[in-house]
């Protein structure tokens, strides 16, 4: 019997972003057979709102990034939820390693030199992001602060390269794609707009049409399958896909959507497909890289810096970070930095990326919380107390993500692959599209953010739809 929206099976693995903007959007379109499996125990994915001190942190997720051009910040904008951060991080210092202040005005050009030698659209770029940032850079000190102590700028070159690493997802600028920056369309407006204190899982809610009750699925109720770890998609008889769970239960589809995570397709794709993804495919997920970022919140019994202080960069001397890369402590090298968190004034975060993130998520809390206290103490003239509570997240770790977010590497531009062939779906020898993908990686010009995921949700959701509206 022929399909119809009425009657097609459509199984959606991942209950993040992607998966729940996909999954809604099919509801939407009057698919009525449409069954979620999420390997974890809650929705969201690599979107991870939490009750922490006076109301919530995100431990995933944690911006809207930009205004015009932004799926989430078009679907939340009149509902009095965002609110721009403002100017709050011009106040964070840049301190050396001795504790010396850069004086601000010098801390605010030389970073805005650094942050201008980005690559862009105006400036087309075909090797990595690092040689471009580290030539451009030079170029304009050249010229605007000729002057300048030069091993001070490098220090501060280096600090940048730190907090773009962390923005990028990356274990270094090197291995980034300066024509992935040309092909990223970064949304105008606000890049750091928050969600007060509701969190990024209130914009999950929305897509749900859920209230704030926890249990809440909204339109999914009773669609959503938790702790299904997804360990098979056998495509081996089209008009009827079988997909197995690590339990041993199975389920049978017309199509399935694949929203996990690069890092889970990087890690399982040679034994979760049957047969085996097209070579196309194959060299995207091998291409492409997610990497790891990782966050620290610390809680205190007051707000630790001075009210005229929102955090501070690390900038290490030369000598300094030679003895810290020969101590157990390495692993802080790649800490960009600490900043207090709006809506959260007794609560600070600092953010570390690349392979001394992926290091500090095999450390027992108790060394990591030592190693935070050690820099603070390294490079601040006032003490900050133990923090009273305290949590970090491990998304390298965790085997249902293996990393944070995605970026184009260098060696992708080498193969000649990118997000197009990740998202290119398997199509049947009779021209159905059986096994399609979504998910942040699969988006060209909005991968690594939460905007991308619910865009490449959509995506999938609207190319069955327009299967369905064909054969019908």
């Amino acid at each position: 019997m022929r399909q119809s929206r009425e009657t097609a099976r459509i199984l959606v693995v991942g209950a993040g972003a992607s998966g729940i903007a996909s999954a809604t959007r099919l509801l939407e379109k009057g698919f009525n057979n449409v069954q979620i499996l999420e390997a974890e125990s809650r929705i969201g994915g690599r979107i991870h709102t939490i009750p922490f001190s006076e109301n919530v942190v995100d431990l995933g997720a944690q911006w809207c990034h930009g205004e015009k051009g932004n799926a989430v910040h078009e679907l939340v904008k009149d509902l009095y939820l965002l609110e721009r951060t403002g100017d709050l991080y011009s106040t964070v210092r840049c301190v050396r390693s001795n504790k010396e202040e850069v004086p601000q005005e010098l801390a605010i050009t030389l970073r805005g030199i650094a942050s201008s030698s980005v690559p862009d659209g105006t400036h087309p770029y075909k090797g990595s992001v690092g040689d471009y940032l580290t030539q451009r850079y030079w170029k304009e000190i050249d010229t605007q602060l000729p002057s300048v102590d030069r091993v001070l700028a490098n220090e501060m070159l280096e600090s940048f390269k730190r907090s773009e690493s962390s923005f990028e997802g990356s274990d270094n600028l090197l291995e980034v794609s300066g024509r992935g920056h040309l092909e990223f369309a970064e949304s105008e407006g606000d890049q750091l707009l928050n969600w007060r204190d509701q969190g990024f899982e209130r914009f999950l809610r929305l897509l749900m049409s859920a209230s704030d009750q926890p249990d809440d699925l909204g339109v999914l109720k009773g669609r959503v399958h938790f702790q299904k770890k997804v360990t098979e998609i056998n495509c081996d008889c089209p008009c009827n896909l079988n997909v197995r769970c690590s339990d041993g239960e199975t389920f049978n589809a017309d199509h399935v959507i694949c929203t996990v995570s690069l890092g889970v397709l990087q890690e399982q794709h040679e034994t979760l497909f049957v047969p085996a993804l097209p070579a196309a495919k194959v060299n995207a997920i091998k291409s492409l890289k997610l990497g790891t970022v990782d966050k620290f919140y610390m809680e205190f019994a007051a707000p630790p810096f001075p009210t005229d202080c929102a955090g501070f960069y690390c900038l290490w001397m030369e000598q300094d970070l030679q003895e810290l890369r020969s101590s157990e402590l390495f692993w802080l090298e790649s800490i960009s930095g600490c900043h207090r968190v709006t809506y959260q004034p007794r609560l600070l975060e600092a953010w570390i990326a690349g392979e001394h993130a992926r290091h500090m998520e095999t450390l027992k809390e108790e060394k990591v919380l030592e190693g935070l206290s050690w820099l603070f103490r390294k490079f601040l003239s006032f003490d900050v107390p133990q923090p009273n509570r305290f949590v970090r997240t491990q998304w390298h770790s965790n085997p249902n993500f293996r990393g944070s977010y995605s970026f184009r590497t260098t060696l992708a531009d080498e193969q000649n692959t990118g997000p197009w062939d990740l998202q290119t779906p398997v199509i049947s020898d009779n021209g159905h599209p059986i096994l399609l993908f979504a998910g942040e990686a699969s988006s060209k010009t909005h991968y690594s953010t939460v905007h991308g995921a619910v865009e490449a949700g959509w995506r999938e959701a609207e190319r069955l739809n327009d299967f369905y509206q064909d054969i019908s």
